[in-house]
């Protein structure tokens, strides 16, 4: 749950960079920031509902990786000036972070330590002009109100499902501000990722789902593709004003619109005046932050002057150069991750295994033996119950094996080693049933991702997610295997 500490967010700002000031970027590094603070009125601090859940609270067991951890920093390069100079006119502000562009797009990073303080602390402000929102539920509004009256891209909103069309309601409006040359969005378009650039598997083609290994997940993408494209050719029919039909002159350029609506989207509950709004947002700059299952940062509605805020968790501590990011959606599988977003974690804290014996191990003796504590919706690693040295074993996988693993306990009543052994084996089993069930194992599908540095992004995401599902099988065989060394003797 979110904190309720007292906020502080910058009043003013001093432009530490003169090239800022005159907006001359010719070849010349990204500017930064500095600022000054000052007490204001708190704000309120908001929970997002569905996509892009930020918290407030930092643990402080750095258990997890981010799924793009693996990226190296000679990788990243500097963000485009363009890319700081056409929000900052528009009064978007960013303190203390930076911008960096690499294979897998862009991120956000420190550019200087932070200490931790009891305060949260503002990195960036964007200012409601700048977004793209609806409300999630009717009547339809619309912060800032961009569609003019009579206009018949309202008629296409309005005509989609109020309950599940909410991404296909918000590709309508991103369509249509990309159609406008007074909107921000049409500048800020060329910094989003291409079709080609692009891991949504609403963008990958049959041979792509196919290579999932999943056949659930390949039939949902199937829908949700037939979906889009009979939106589109209900919409986009050769009848429509031009107004209508240049927005999307073909279902390709629909269905990037409609991956760019899921994968981008914030649901926050706003305050315009006295009026609270839960909304579907687009948010410039913010929707670079990246997703963590452990994230430094959160996002927080400030209604006194209508800004979105990003602000570093109380109590966190980040060092120059660690990458800024939130948590996406809590509490999901890799499934649907990668449904919504393109992408998956061997460490994905909550995905599961589908046991379907009746082999049970103890599972106060299971967390016991790799220092979890918590309850079961908030395991974590207790790692100042570790010796000296530490254990690295213990990541988001062994977290989900906690709540996965059919377990039992009664009270004080210790584990019997017999037993207990007994259903060590039969887990293992069927952990390697569930493998070999796979057309191909981990390294091959490591040796696949190896020797096809230019496949496209569906692809790789595609053999990424198989390969995420395995590499935690294993983990919790290994989990398992060590479960026995330790507490059976």
């Amino acid at each position: 749950m979110a904190s309720s500490l007292p906020l502080h967010h910058p009043s003013h700002c001093l432009i530490s960079n003169p090239q800022l000031q005159g907006f001359n970027y010719g070849g010349s590094p990204r500017p930064r920031f500095s600022f000054t603070t000052k007490d204001t009125d708190k704000g309120i601090r908001i929970q997002p509902i569905k996509a892009k859940a930020a918290t407030t609270e930092a643990s402080p067991f750095p258990l997890l990786q981010s799924p793009r951890a693996e990226e190296s920093p000679s990788e990243l390069e500097p963000a485009d000036p363009d890319f700081y100079k056409i929000g900052f006119v528009r009064s978007m502000r960013a303190y203390g972070i930076e911008f960096k562009e690499g294979p897998d797009g862009f991120g956000v990073y420190a550019s200087k330590d932070v200490e931790p303080l009891r305060r949260a602390r503002v990195i960036m402000e964007i200012p409601l002009e700048l977004m793209l929102t609806i409300s999630q539920k009717l009547p339809w509004m619309f912060f800032p109100d961009i569609v003019p009256v009579g206009h018949p891209i309202f008629d296409i909103i309005n005509s989609t499902d109020p309950e599940t069309g909410w991404d296909l309601r918000l590709a309508c409006l991103l369509l249509y501000a990309f159609d406008r040359e007074d909107n921000f969005w049409q500048l800020y378009s060329d910094f989003l990722p291409s079709a080609d650039e692009c891991p949504s598997l609403l963008l990958a083609s049959e041979e792509e789902l196919s290579e999932l290994q999943d056949p659930n997940l390949a039939s949902t993408m199937r829908e949700q593709q037939r979906r889009a494209l009979e939106f589109w050719e209900k919409n986009w029919h050769s009848g429509v004003p031009l107004k209508i039909k240049r927005l999307a002159r073909d279902s390709e350029r629909f269905i990037w619109a409609l991956s760019m609506a899921q994968s981008r989207c914030i649901g926050m509950q706003i305050r315009i005046g006295a009026l609270f709004q839960d909304s579907n947002m687009l948010i410039p700059y913010a929707d670079m932050l990246n997703h963590s299952f452990q994230p430094n940062c959160f996002l927080h509605w400030r209604f006194k002057d209508r800004m979105l805020e990003v602000m570093i968790n109380a109590g966190q501590r980040i060092k120059k150069g660690d990458e800024m990011t939130i948590n996406y959606m809590s509490g999901q599988q890799n499934n649907m991750l990668i449904q919504r977003y393109g992408f998956s974690s061997s460490v994905n804290p909550w995905d599961v295994i589908q046991f379907s014996g009746n082999a049970r191990i103890h599972l106060d003796s299971f967390l016991s033996v790799f220092n979890i504590s918590g309850l079961p919706q908030e395991y974590y690693h207790n790692t100042d119950r570790l010796s000296s040295g530490g254990d690295t074993f213990v990541d988001g996988a062994v977290i989900a094996a906690a709540r996965t693993l059919p377990t039992w306990s009664d009270g004080d009543v210790p584990p019997i080693p017999s037993m207990e052994r007994r259903a060590i084996k039969e887990l293992q089993e069927e952990c390697r049933q569930m493998l070999a069930a796979f057309p191909t194992n981990s390294k091959e599908d490591q040796n696949i991702l190896d020797s096809m540095p230019d496949a496209t992004r569906t692809l790789e995401a595609v053999v990424k997610y198989r390969l995420h599902r395995k590499l935690f099988i294993e983990k919790v065989m290994q989990a398992l295997d060590l479960y026995q060394e330790r507490i059976l003797f």
